[in-house]
């Protein structure tokens, strides 16, 4: 198996990256009050200096106050948190590195574990987080420009502070993918609608929004998943068809890259074709895409919070679609959550250095 197109460069805009492999964004929970600490730095910066083409950090939440329901996920927002961040950024790129934040709004939320609660209701399009549990507000209208504002806002700071690009967070059942959701967007407003394309209106505002206020040369991520911890077998796109009216407005307002979150890469989006999530983005829309989902590793992420562990598994079928020009990217999550030298193993050819994966590694910043 050669590995030579793993390890390409890629250019795009602010991008130039020194091979093909990103860091996927993994929720870590280390930032108290949402701060991000030296040991998150350093966390990211192993990851850098191990050769890693592009770092995403874990989701960061926008300036609202009841984007997080989590007090130990970080913000982007605030001169502490921005503080942090430029500590991080600093790091990883003297380690050679380039990165980009996840900017995120979780949208209505069931409450943590832990009590803690913010300060506000939870938010979105209507008061459910997904059919039967409602725990919070519809956004007004004046709720939903100060929302869009303060993904712009989030997205300047991340270009002003030196990172790489940004990532928007429109998947997993969170904010934006609510208002992409029938099931939790019954709004009657421009916001609402019948319609996927309909309800893409408040995602298509804030792309356009970040766009205003980085600018045309800056690299614009958008994170997608047709599934939703609440539904894995959901598809808002059902057929190409679907899915290209779904994107292509999405590409209007200002993406460069699609990041398309699957829990196994290598499942087929549609009949007739083997071309997963991935693959269909980009050729539906020429845009260059990230796939992800299970890549290194056997079994799937979820697994893991069941307490299953995952072993090595081949890179063959994940370097046979990117060799015949599937997607442009490969998002690696858990195997380079455990281990920061996952990178340089594949590319040294060390597989008999590869580890596996267990809940265990969830618990700390290695």
């Amino acid at each position: 198996m050669s590995t030579t197109k793993l390890f390409e460069p890629f250019q795009l805009k602010s991008l130039n990256l020194r091979n093909r492999i990103v860091m996927a964004p993994m929720t870590r929970s280390f930032s108290p009050n949402g701060i991000p600490t030296a040991a998150v730095a350093d966390y990211y910066t192993k990851r850098a200096a191990g050769d890693v083409g592009l770092i995403l950090s874990e989701g960061t939440v926008i300036d609202r106050l009841s984007s997080s329901n989590d007090a130990n996920i970080p913000h982007f927002y605030g001169e502490s948190a921005l503080a942090g961040w430029q500590h991080v950024i600093k790091n990883v790129h003297a380690a050679g590195g380039s990165m980009g934040p996840q900017i995120w709004h979780m949208g209505i939320m069931e409450n943590h574990p832990s009590g803690w609660v913010p300060s506000a209701p939870f938010e979105g399009p209507s008061d459910l987080a997904r059919p039967g549990l409602s725990n919070g507000k519809a956004m007004s209208e004046k709720d939903i420009e100060a929302t869009i504002t303060a993904f712009g806002r989030a997205a300047a700071d991340a270009k002003q502070l030196g990172f790489d690009c940004v990532e928007i967070h429109g998947a997993h059942g969170y904010l934006i993918d609510q208002f992409f959701w029938g099931a939790t967007n019954n709004r009657t407003d421009v916001y609402g609608g019948k319609t996927l394309s309909e309800r893409s209106r408040f995602a298509i505002d804030v792309i356009r929004e970040v766009r205003k206020q980085v600018g045309e040369d800056f690299t614009i991520i958008l994170r997608l998943s047709q599934w939703k911890s609440s539904d894995y077998d959901y598809k808002h796109a059902k057929t190409p068809r679907e899915m290209q009216d779904w994107l292509r407005p999405l590409v209007d307002a200002g993406v460069d890259i699609f990041h398309c979150s699957q829990r196994r890469f290598w499942e087929a989006e549609f009949d007739g074709s083997d071309l997963n999530f991935a693959g269909w983005a980009k050729k539906l829309t020429g845009k260059a895409t990230i796939t992800v989902g299970s890549v290194g590793l056997s079994g799937e992420f979820l697994a893991a919070f069941r307490g299953e562990r995952s072993e090595p598994s081949s890179l063959e079928e994940l370097i046979r679609r990117l060799d015949r020009g599937d997607f442009d990217l490969v998002g690696v999550g858990r195997a380079l959550l455990a281990d920061p030298h996952w990178v340089t193993k594949i590319r040294d050819d060390r597989s008999d250095e590869l580890q596996g994966f267990t809940r265990e590694a969830l618990t700390e910043l290695i």
